[in-house]
């Protein structure tokens, strides 16, 4: 190990405690105004991300950029995901986001609370056409509230370069909907990868790309999402 990776990983491992550290103060400092009102804990979850944003670039030289136009309507947001970075920024910025998740992440402290009030859909996985049904009940149900319902279309972190066949769920959503959805494009794991703890110095993207207009089949849907998403998620990992 080279010194100036060593000094890297130290700061990773510096700020990775307090990222968390912050995560358990600023939970109960928000709990009161969560409790009383699901605004409250959106904004405490805002608050937190791009707290984490700044010191990230503070204690690891890791910038976040945000492009494209950020939805604040009722829509369906699918976005590649490749490290926990891209949730943290979808949620800086994001104003009312619902994400369809895993349901063990329920049982994550102060993260499955807020994540459970700010009207999150928790999926078992395992049975793949239980939780298809499932989750589209359950965004059914939750049309009251509406906001941005943020789904992973390939179903979990993919690292940069890895290819993932996307899954039928969020066609199945966007059908049922009647709603555009959103494709949204990173590079995130190439600085903040799915496993490890080194955090890399650059510039992390996320880019909200050109809306997808409600009313396309499913195969003209899901052909068009993954080009999309693909196209634009290979080309920021050009420019890094």
């Amino acid at each position: 190990m080279t010194a100036l990776t060593a000094l890297r990983t130290a700061a990773s491992i510096v700020f990775i405690v307090q990222m968390y550290a912050a995560m358990v103060l600023m939970g109960l400092a928000f709990t009161p105004w969560a409790l009383a009102q699901r605004r409250g804990a959106q904004v405490g979850i805002r608050t937190f991300c791009r707290y984490v944003r700044a010191t990230a670039r503070i204690l690891c030289g890791l910038r976040s950029e945000i492009r494209g136009p950020v939805p604040d309507g009722a829509v369906i947001v699918a976005a590649k995901h490749q490290s926990f970075f891209d949730i943290i920024i979808l949620c800086s910025v994001l104003p009312r986001p619902r994400f369809i998740m895993k349901r063990e992440l329920t049982r994550a402290p102060v993260l499955g609370w807020y994540a459970a009030r700010i009207g999150c859909i928790p999926v078992d996985r395992g049975a793949r056409g239980q939780a298809v049904a499932q989750m589209r009940a359950d965004v059914a149900a939750g049309r009251s509230a509406p906001g941005q319902l943020v789904i992973y279309p390939q179903g979990t972190r993919v690292a940069p370069g890895t290819h993932v066949p996307y899954k039928i769920g969020t066609a199945l959503l966007y059908a049922d909907g009647n709603q555009p959805c959103i494709p949204v494009a990173t590079n995130v794991g190439l600085f903040w990868p799915k496993r490890g703890i080194l955090r890399r110095p650059g510039c992390a993207v996320v880019e909200f790309l050109p809306p997808i207009p409600p009313g396309l089949s499913t195969d003209a849907f899901m052909a068009r999402l993954e080009r999309d998403i693909e196209t634009a998620s290979d080309a920021l990992a050009r420019q890094t």
